[in-house]
């Protein structure tokens, strides 16, 4: 499992060491690092990155990033890849994503249909697929400190840059997906603010609206089922999905191993 960092004003922020891969080896500590957004960071914050990390990579839209742009860290690399560029209710967090929710959150299962359909395009959509390969590249450079890679709550894109991660470097399916799934408990306080002050626009509030809009702000197992079930219909395995549209060789992985592995 990876392990939560202690930081004033982050709830998610997540090393990946300890994490036990099926070949019996270790992912190396202090250098993956997944996280949410650093805009609210205390100075006692900006002063553990310094010392922690060398580069942040900034999954959100430009949109996004504009309206709660990350603090600067002194001598830290800040990078953008942008796996989306459009509005998705429920994943990205411009104020105008939020006016969309209005028709999802009358019924719990039509937010999970959706959330579900948002995880497949992580992996069907060409954009998605090509800055997700952009950040697997970064990965291969050498870093002498830790790569954070984050979206806005580190659920979603940052989710799912993990889960390739932990895959290409061999961890077991189920830890990854107990892992991703730890979200859950790791937001929950933001969560339960969010389904409690959220603003619904001429929907009226109900038990069914707040499971609604708690499925769409969590991290559910059906999520990553649908996102792993896409997978293996379209491209047979991970494996092919990995090697037929991130075009990541067997010899990327091996260098991943090698930067990564003890």
């Amino acid at each position: 499992m990876s392990r939560l960092l202690a930081f004033d004003s982050l709830n998610n922020t997540r090393d990946l060491g300890g994490m036990k891969t099926a070949g019996g080896k270790t992912i190396r500590s202090g250098k993956l690092i997944r996280s949410g957004h650093l805009a609210n960071c205390s100075e006692a914050d900006i002063a553990r990155l310094i010392e922690m990390v060398d580069t942040v990579v900034d999954l959100r839209t430009p949109e996004e990033a504009s309206q709660k742009p990350d603090r600067m860290i002194p001598g830290v690399r800040m990078l953008d890849i942008p796996i989306i560029d459009k509005l998705v209710a429920g994943v990205t967090r411009e104020e105008e994503a939020d006016h969309f929710l209005d028709q999802l959150v009358t019924s719990q299962q039509l937010a999970m249909d959706y959330m579900c359909s948002i995880y497949v395009e992580l992996v069907t959509n060409a954009t998605a697929v090509s800055r997700y390969e952009k950040f697997l590249r970064l990965l291969m450079e050498p870093h002498p400190k830790a790569i954070l890679w984050h979206c806005t709550a580190g659920k979603d894109r940052a989710g799912f840059g993990a889960i390739l991660v932990e895959e290409l470097l061999g961890v077991d399916r189920s830890d990854i997906i107990d892992d991703y799934l730890k979200t859950e408990e790791y937001l929950a306080d933001d969560i339960k603010m969010l389904m409690q002050t959220y603003n619904l626009h001429n929907v009226e509030r109900n038990r069914e609206t707040e499971l609604a809009v708690g499925c769409l702000f969590g991290a559910r197992r059906e999520f990553v089922d649908a996102l792993y079930s896409e997978i293996n219909a379209l491209y047979g395995s991970f494996e092919g999905f990995v090697s037929q549209q991130l075009h990541i060789t067997p010899e990327d992985i091996e260098r991943l191993k090698e930067l990564y592995l003890e």
